[in-house]
């Protein structure tokens, strides 16, 4: 597989999405599917009350249609589909709850949780079926670990923690579509290299899918992709990486999304055992913004050190392969 499909699958999907964006966001506004913002968040978010939301259709949508158009039918490209659309449905309903109820929590934590393991397990279901390797290997190293049956439980784990990662990462202007859009550009190469076309092509449609959408997520945002939005690419970006077989890479490509998630993680554990915060307030994007950081230089700074970590995790790769 070349890089040329790659970049006609990039561009198509970018394409895509800035043609479906001023179609969706006036249709989001008439139907009044705008943001319910914490009151428990930074004050300054109080003026983004409104925004439209659930912008990460446009994402879908736009990668959707550029991987069936580029991709071939098989059990890889089922498996990203279920992936990625499953994943983005979980967040999908956990929007409309918020909107239809004017409220800033959606479906409940058991829900949520069964959503994401339904799809988690119809995924491992895929992966037996294709005879893919439950062994990992190790960033730098020439060995690896055989799991057996183990291997399905730290696929869920996986989907359970890039959703949720990913879904942290979602809190500022253009954040998540910038890193994101880094973190898949990283893994498409790989998946060229590992001769694995399908998550190329699905990771080519996301990257132009995310910029697209960021020609309106920028700052001032016109739209927001909500949990449709950063569910489905934390699905995505987990299928990515098992098909690949570049599990334990997630953690340095995706490793923005670690960042955040660990900040929250550090947050509550603190405040449950010291009664004291380690940060203002996580996910660690807020703390910055308390402490005075602008909206633009936190997310162009979190866009560099994505950069960063997706260069040194190609680097492992190769070092890897």
């Amino acid at each position: 597989m070349d890089y040329t499909s790659i970049f006609w699958t990039l561009g198509v999907s970018f394409v895509l999405a800035v043609l479906i964006g001023p179609l969706f966001i006036p249709l989001l506004r008439r139907l009044k599917f705008g943001q319910q913002v914490r009151d428990d968040g930074p004050q300054s978010h109080l003026k983004k009350t409104g925004t439209p939301t659930m912008g990460g259709i446009i994402i879908l949508v736009a990668l959707t249609l550029a991987f069936l158009k580029f991709a071939d039918r098989g059990l890889e490209y089922w498996s990203l589909i279920v992936a990625c659309l499953g994943f983005g449905l979980v967040g999908f309903l956990d929007d409309y709850i918020k909107i239809a109820f004017k409220r800033s929590l959606g479906l409940t934590a058991k829900q949520k949780l069964f959503g994401q393991l339904l799809f988690s397990i119809i995924f491992c279901v895929l992966l037996h079926k294709m005879d893919h390797s439950t062994a990992i290997s190790f960033p730098g190293a020439d060995w690896s670990l055989e799991l057996g049956w183990g291997y399905y439980a730290l696929v869920v784990i996986m989907f359970f923690a890039a959703s949720n990662a990913v879904n942290f990462t979602d809190g500022l202007d253009g954040l998540l579509s910038g890193t994101s859009a880094l973190a898949f550009g990283a893994f498409a190469i790989i998946a060229v290299e590992a001769t694995q076309p399908q998550a190329a092509v699905f990771c080519a449609a996301t990257v132009g899918a995310v910029l697209g959408f960021l020609v309106f997520n920028a700052h001032p945002a016109k739209i927001f992709m909500g949990d449709t939005g950063s569910l489905g690419l934390g699905g995505g970006i987990a299928a990515v990486a098992i098909l690949t077989k570049t599990e334990l890479l997630l953690l340095i490509i995706g490793g923005v999304f670690v960042i955040e998630m660990l900040s929250v993680i550090i947050q509550v554990a603190s405040f449950k055992t010291r009664g004291k915060r380690v940060f203002k307030m996580s996910p660690i994007h807020h703390h910055f913004e308390l402490s005075g950081w602008s909206e633009w230089k936190i997310v162009s700074t979190f866009w560099f050190v994505g950069l960063v970590l997706a260069g040194v995790g190609l680097i492992l790769y190769k070092g890897l392969s």
